[in-house]
């Protein structure tokens, strides 16, 4: 459909030299379309894009990137960010994307003068929304962290969206990782589903549930349920779905709440919660109360530096042992059969 384009991508966008983020194969810099007005792009001249270009030299194989890529360009929905095309040049591969202002999720929280369970309970529905589209279109986004859960614009915004959550990088973050299981959870070791350390394989979207349970623990609390600072330890934890609500962070938030969090964050992927079944579970659909979370906004913000801080230092550590650890795992049995 000519979404594939060999022509520069500097031909229709002015790409800004400064970046909006990096990563170990690519970085996201903020460009402007020049033009011209086509069919199949929903762009004016003057509109701001994100820009992530991607080096080709330093992924494995690009036959997966345009595999999944095909399957992005299919998928449309207010709370995923759209790629719009994409610029397939010798060296480098240009994804244009939707560009949104609005900031990481937890930093947002951290912002707000108050925070509530209502809020925690509508950040969910937004995702869950997001995920249950995506897994219809038999998409596992397999990566789902706090980074790739955005607002599309300030909370003040005039455009009304200051409220909308966008999923990012959904699809990608496989296989610009490499080609292995454990290579999908690099650097973000705590959100990842048992079953995906075990090896079972995860062609199902139940993987992307329990990050989601995870995220939605932090949300309601301030700090992560599988929080060991080594490998082994944290894997162990996972792996055995090891972890409770203690007190006195967890005394005023609402049964129900709870329940979907055990639900999400369930051991045997077939009896874990779809995303259609968070999306009708009572505190998702009303039932949330408007209890005050100041507790969790104060976790949040002590949780939110310190991951920022052991980001940088950690990934790259984190991306050489995780596979170690997922290989010894595999070797042991650890978890016997997850039941």
């Amino acid at each position: 459909m000519g979404f594939f384009k060999k022509a520069e991508i500097d031909k229709n966008y002015d790409i800004e030299k400064s970046q909006l983020g990096s990563g170990n194969f690519a970085v996201v810099k903020l460009a402007t379309y020049k033009g011209p007005e086509k069919s199949g792009v929903p762009l004016k001249k003057g509109d701001k894009v994100a820009v992530k270009q991607i080096d080709k030299a330093k992924v494995e194989d690009m036959n997966d990137i345009t595999r999944e890529i095909e399957i992005m360009q299919n998928t449309k929905h207010p709370n995923v960010i759209t790629l719009f095309e994409i610029y397939d040049e010798p060296k480098r591969m240009s994804l244009v994307m939707e560009l949104v202002t609005g900031g990481e999720l937890f930093d947002r929280i951290v912002a707000k003068s108050q925070y509530t369970e209502k809020e925690a309970a509508d950040c969910m529905k937004q995702l869950c929304t997001a995920l249950a589209y995506l897994h219809s279109q038999n998409v596992v986004h397999r990566d789902l962290k706090p980074e790739n859960i955005l607002y599309a614009a300030a909370e003040d915004d005039p455009s009304g969206h200051g409220n909308l959550i966008k999923v990012a990088d959904f699809g990608l973050a496989r296989v610009v990782s490499g080609s292995t299981v454990m290579k999908t959870a690099c650097g973000t070791p705590g959100y990842v589903a048992p079953e995906i350390l075990k090896n079972k394989g995860y062609d199902s979207g139940k993987v992307d549930i329990w990050s989601a349970g995870v995220i939605l623990y932090i949300l309601l609390c301030g700090f992560p349920p599988f929080y060991e600072e080594e490998l082994p330890a944290l894997f162990d934890q996972i792996l055995h779905a090891r972890y409770d609500f203690p007190s006195p962070w967890w005394d005023n938030i609402s049964p129900d709440a709870k329940n979907l969090v055990k639900a999400m964050l369930t051991l045997d992927p077939l009896k874990r919660i779809s995303a259609d079944d968070v999306l009708s579970h009572p505190w998702i659909k009303g039932g949330a109360p408007d209890t005050e979370l100041e507790g969790a906004k104060a976790s949040l913000k002590k949780y939110q530096a310190s991951r920022k801080l052991k980001k940088a230092a950690l990934g790259i550590i984190a991306q050489n042992r995780i596979s170690a650890m997922a290989a010894q795992m595999k070797e042991l049995q650890v978890g016997g059969d997850g039941k």
